[in-house]
């Protein structure tokens, strides 16, 4: 299996409507993206891989290891996010 799983449809997005597609799965309203939160994100994004693009996600974007994506990380994510090809324009 590839290490690359690219999304399954090919989305034209910018830095500000990806942020607002994170945004909207803050259900709770806590101001942090949890894991769950985060994989129905991906899910609407198209990644095909969403539970292994979460992981790798916080990895890459959360920054204090608690296992959540607070605002502040938002930014740090939304670059991770355009380089796996999901869209900025």
């Amino acid at each position: 299996m590839p290490l690359y799983v690219p999304k399954s449809i090919n989305l034209s997005l910018n830095e500000e409507q990806l942020k607002a597609v994170f945004r909207k799965h803050d259900v709770n309203g806590d101001g942090c993206l949890s894991k769950d939160e985060l994989m129905k994100a991906f899910r609407e994004l198209g990644s095909r891989n969403p539970s292994w693009r979460v992981r790798r996600s916080l990895h890459h974007a959360d920054g204090n290891g608690d296992g959540t994506i607070s605002l502040d990380e938002l930014d740090e994510l939304v670059k991770y996010v355009a380089k796996q090809g999901y869209g900025i324009n």
